[in-house]
């Protein structure tokens, strides 16, 4: 097994894109916040009213509607649930490619 290091990513190769993250439960969290903390531009996409809308945007990202996420970003992360995943793709990702 290799174990990757901070040392072993070139950030570079993000530093000027906007990253969606389409999704804000365990993983979505987590990888938004590191991405951040990385000094990367993160934006998440989430319907509102949700307890995840709510939690993104009191950890201070932007929350979008996954659409006008999707649209903004060069980088698109999907941390949604496998059964929501085929929705999101036909209704926020595929019409932003």
């Amino acid at each position: 097994m290799k174990i990757y290091y901070d040392q072993d990513a070139d950030l570079s190769l993000l530093k000027d894109k906007t990253i969606a993250v389409l999704g804000y439960g365990s993983q979505g969290h987590a990888h938004a916040l590191n991405l951040r903390d990385s000094g990367l531009k993160v934006i998440v996409g989430l319907r509102s009213g949700g307890p995840s809308y709510e939690r993104a945007k009191a950890d201070g990202f932007e929350v979008l509607a996954p659409s006008l996420a999707c649209s903004r970003a060069e980088v698109i992360m999907v941390l949604v649930p496998d059964q929501i995943q085929p929705r999101i793709y036909e209704e926020a990702i595929a019409p932003n490619l």
